[in-house]
């Protein structure tokens, strides 16, 4: 096979593992995900997944950062609207923690993610978005409507609130009762952060 349609084929093949990925960690959990069963359901063996993955937990790393990656651009979506950059910050991470209440991303970003791989602070997906609110943190900070503060611990504060707030929904039994407790937390928490004009 020439080097290109191998490259091709391998990349197709990843492709198709972390749509069946996803699909299991949805419907299952990691846990109780069958390796063999996501495999075949594409054509694929269990050697196809060892050689782009490494192992299950490498293809849960790959779709995390699909479907984080997702949740991202939803957030900025929603916030492209908002008239300020401090609503832009806000609006985001409302829209983020949210987006705990769908149940694909509830499962594979928030339940399993953290689980099975570990602090989401090391995640490349998470340090994407850290990147973002760091820029957002320092422009707000800049045009003195944040007060001056290091600008990675702001981000990293408010970032990790987010995160904590839709793990906290995700992991609720009554997620609806909490997500209007957590979205009104992380914005008097959030204010803390604002220039006082009085």
């Amino acid at each position: 096979m020439a080097p290109k349609r191998r490259a091709e084929t391998m990349e197709e093949n990843r492709a198709k593992l972390i749509a069946a990925g996803r699909r299991a960690f949805a419907a299952s959990g990691f846990a109780a995900a069958s390796m063999d069963d996501l495999t075949a359901a594409v054509g694929l063996t269990r050697g196809a997944l060892y050689h782009s993955f490494g192992d299950k937990a490498g293809l849960l790393a790959a779709v995390v950062a699909q479907v984080d990656g997702e949740m991202a651009a939803r957030a900025e979506r929603a916030a492209a609207t908002a008239k300020t950059d401090w609503d832009r910050l806000l609006v985001e991470a409302e829209a983020y923690i949210e987006m705990a209440l769908d149940p694909e991303v509830r499962r594979i970003v928030l339940l399993d993610g953290p689980a099975f791989l570990g602090d989401p602070s090391t995640w490349p997906s998470q340090n994407a978005c850290l990147d973002g609110t760091k820029q957002t943190v320092a422009k707000l900070i800049a045009n003195g409507v944040m007060r001056r503060v290091d600008v990675e611990a702001a981000s990293r504060l408010l970032s990790g609130a987010a995160f904590n707030a839709a793990l906290w929904v995700a992991a609720s039994e009554t997620p609806d009762l909490v997500l209007p407790k957590a979205l009104a937390a992380f914005r008097l928490m959030a204010e803390g952060f604002l220039v006082d004009r009085g």
